[in-house]
């Protein structure tokens, strides 16, 4: 078990080395996915803060999805976090995947923040 959350805690480490050369001073959108809820998070890592965030545990979204743990809640929380992050003027991000592979839920939440009007 220890092994595995080294491993998982290497990968996140290396993702997060890429996104910062990468990043150009623009702000980054984090990923955290549960057996059961999604989360998604705008952070300026310059100033060290949270710009905007999102999750399937919010009031107006747990009424209107099935479930916070499926394709559609991650699709929605991409949107939603676009949406704020565009009212709040940031268009352009770097996607922080985490340790996830860019796959399922995780790509669901990436395509909504691209149709919400992010740019990545």
């Amino acid at each position: 078990m220890a092994k595995d959350l080294d491993a998982v805690q290497r990968r996140k480490a290396k993702v997060r080395r890429a996104i910062r050369a990468a990043a150009n001073g623009r702000p980054r959108l984090s990923v955290h996915r549960t057996s059961q809820h999604i989360y998604a998070q705008i952070i300026d890592d310059a100033k060290g803060e949270t710009l905007v965030s999102a999750s399937s545990l919010e009031k107006d979204l747990r009424s209107s999805l099935k479930t916070g743990a499926d394709v559609d809640a991650a699709t929605a929380i991409g949107k939603l976090v676009a949406e704020r992050a565009v009212a709040k003027g940031v268009t352009s991000v770097v996607f922080d995947r985490g340790a996830y592979i860019y796959h399922g839920r995780v790509k669901a939440l990436a395509e909504g923040a691209r149709e919400g009007g992010l740019q990545f």
